[in-house]
């Protein structure tokens, strides 16, 4: 198949740092080249992909401080994408509802993963309006404030099974490793790790918006000698960071569409304790792959167990059900059920040259 991957151009595909939907493009468009797919990424210039490259912008625009208008650079990524798409056999949009009023006339079959939180209320006027939009889900809980979308399918995040080193040792400390901003609850996780007398190693990234918010009450946490923070860390540093833990605290207060660090750390037999919001039961099974948790006195006490955990078990589930292979199977069944749809319709269309009226007398 011919297929066209257009990712968002905040990062880079992998992103350099933080980034999760851009490091699934990467995956994505790295195991179909080895499949034998001819795979065309639009992307930002920085990326590095074993697809053929279309870059839109030289680098990514969360990392260059001369973007003043991400929305400018976008734009023009979609014109790109429209001229070339008679080029494709389907195109996959990462970036989020932007194309709609563009792909809605598209001839060529198109779908959308939607990698964010969808219980927004302003989607419920957009998935009115653009209610034939063929789109993705990364877990099924995710779909749920969206019935009236045209759901295609629920594809889970999937990873390469070395990307992350398998460490078969108990580990050192707690780990949190993502974002910081309330949602993902940092304060939760530090305040976990202390009730045990554990050290906790802190890996975010602190965006402008959430900077008032961690001065406010994440920074004076800090100070605690048991809490070590870090910064926003790279893959390289992300093996060893996630393999030397004792277990990944993810004590999230949303409704996480996936949550691509719980795989993260399973790949390198890390168990997770995570509160049980959003993906966290279809990503986690309780008691085998870490502890699921309805409130803090339950994750404290979670810590106290993980002994009963086996990291052989963990690293086999990661690789049963998220190794990359998996997901990009899942993706090229939809490929070709929308491709194959695409066609039929076309048979059904009289203006078409191989119309056949006795095929669709029925």
């Amino acid at each position: 198949m011919k297929i066209a991957q257009v990712s968002p151009l905040y990062e880079s595909v992998p992103p350099q740092k933080y980034g999760g939907t851009e490091r699934v493009v990467a995956n994505l468009s790295n195991k179909l080249v080895e499949m034998g797919h001819e795979v065309t990424l639009y992307a930002s210039g920085d990326s590095d992909t074993q697809a053929d490259l279309v870059p839109i912008c030289d680098k990514a625009l969360r990392l260059d401080p001369d973007c003043e208008d991400s929305l400018a650079h976008h734009i023009i990524q979609l014109q790109r994408v429209i001229e070339d798409a008679n080029n494709y056999d389907i195109i996959h949009f990462h970036t989020d509802y932007l194309h709609y009023p563009f792909s809605n006339n598209l001839a060529v079959p198109h779908l959308t993963t939607l990698h964010g939180r969808l219980n927004m209320k302003e989607l419920q006027a957009i998935y009115n309006t653009f209610d034939e939009q063929p789109v993705v889900s990364i877990s099924d809980h995710q779909r749920l404030p969206l019935p009236q979308a045209n759901w295609v399918g629920t594809v889970y995040h999937g990873m390469p099974q070395d990307q992350y080193i398998f460490n078969p040792d108990k580990g050192q400390y707690l780990a949190f490793l993502g974002r910081i901003s309330p949602e993902k609850r940092v304060d939760r996780a530090i305040k976990i790790a202390i009730a045990n007398n554990k050290r906790i190693k802190i890996a975010a990234k602190i965006d402008k918006v959430d900077r008032a918010y961690y001065e406010r009450e994440i920074e004076p946490l800090m100070q605690n000698p048991l809490v070590e923070f870090i910064g926003e860390i790279n893959d390289e540093e992300k093996c060893g960071f996630l393999g030397n833990a004792e277990a990944l605290l993810f004590p999230i207060d949303w409704p996480e569409p996936f949550g691509l660090v719980m795989i993260e750390a399973m790949a390198c037999g890390t168990p997770v304790i995570a509160f049980k919001n959003g993906s966290v039961p279809e990503v986690l099974e309780h008691g085998l792959t870490g502890f699921i948790v309805d409130n803090m006195e339950e994750a404290i006490m979670a810590v106290g167990r993980l002994d009963i955990l086996s990291r052989d078990l963990i690293r086999n589930e990661f690789e049963r059900r998220f190794a990359s292979e998996i997901m990009v199977q899942n993706y090229v069944k939809i490929y070709e059920m929308l491709i194959e749809e695409a066609g039929l319709q076309g048979l059904k269309n009289e203006s078409n040259p191989a119309y056949n009226p006795m095929l669709w007398s029925r």
